[in-house]
């Protein structure tokens, strides 16, 4: 097998930019690293573009003979242990990565079927979008509404948090929040935002053709949606913390709609 070893190798190179948004936004591409999520992306038929080996990994059996194999298919480029460095985004890798195309996003009225969307109002810290994208796979819910100004949902430290979820959700970054927002009310959806200050709290909302949108970590939602937005909820804090984690905020919410949804009797 032929070995990378050049750092100047324009297929190396090319990769290493996907580091940045920028990039990935021009090529409509990003990098998913480690032994399950490349399992992973394979299991849910996502269009790859490269597939990166360590040698030494291959040498050392660190990727075990099956997943070679299941590799095998795709268009795989064997490199350096040093030229693996260059590229990974983890302390300790595995010794694989590759390169995916974005899914391509559903038609919008395929998109409207869900009883509840969570749509994300600046958030900024990727291991909090992860984490949520995480959970609405858990969840089993299928789609997602960000913000132009919350972290890229495929930056490399979101796509690891979300651990394989990047595959499930439909994630519909917009331009205008605001606006969508709007549409999705025409459509017959009600709009909720998280508020300290909310009189209803979360076990007293109906979650029927509703949006829950949660702010930003610092902040919370932006003045324009908390406007347009029909209620304000609210997660009871009965000890002498104020607030709680984005991360955690959402999952409490998911859980108590699909405690609805699937558990009341």
């Amino acid at each position: 097998m032929q070995v990378i070893t050049s750092k100047d190798n324009e297929m190396v190179k090319q990769i290493k930019k996907l580091k940045e948004k920028k990039y990935r936004d021009e090529t409509g591409c990003f990098i998913v690293e480690g032994i399950k999520l490349v399992k992973e992306a394979l299991q849910e038929k996502m269009k790859i573009q490269t597939i990166v080996i360590c040698e030494e990994c291959v040498q050392d059996g660190t990727l075990s003979q099956n997943l070679l194999y299941e590799i095998a298919k795709q268009n795989c480029i064997y490199v350096s242990a040093k030229i693996f460095d260059l590229l990974t985004d983890v302390t300790n890798p595995q010794g694989i990565l590759a390169v995916v195309y974005k899914p391509v996003l559903k038609e919008q009225k395929e998109n409207k079927k869900e009883e509840m969307l969570i749509a994300l109002d600046g958030i900024q810290d990727p291991g909090n979008l992860g984490t949520i994208l995480r959970t609405l796979d858990s969840a089993g819910m299928h789609q997602i509404l960000l913000s132009k100004d919350t972290v890229d949902p495929y930056n490399p430290k979101v796509v690891r948090s979300t651990m394989g979820g990047i595959y499930r959700i439909q994630i519909k970054q917009v331009e205008n929040l605001v606006e969508e927002l709007k549409e999705y009310q025409k459509g017959g959806y009600k709009v909720s935002v998280t508020s300290l200050q909310a009189e209803k709290n979360i076990y007293q909302a109906d979650y029927h053709k509703k949006i829950i949108v949660i702010g930003n970590e610092a902040n919370g939602v932006s003045k324009e949606v908390a406007e347009l937005a029909d209620e304000k909820i609210k997660i009871p804090m009965l000890g002498k913390a104020e607030s709680l984690n984005a991360a955690v905020a959402t999952s409490i919410i998911v859980y108590e709609y699909v405690r609805r949804e699937h558990f009341e009797q």
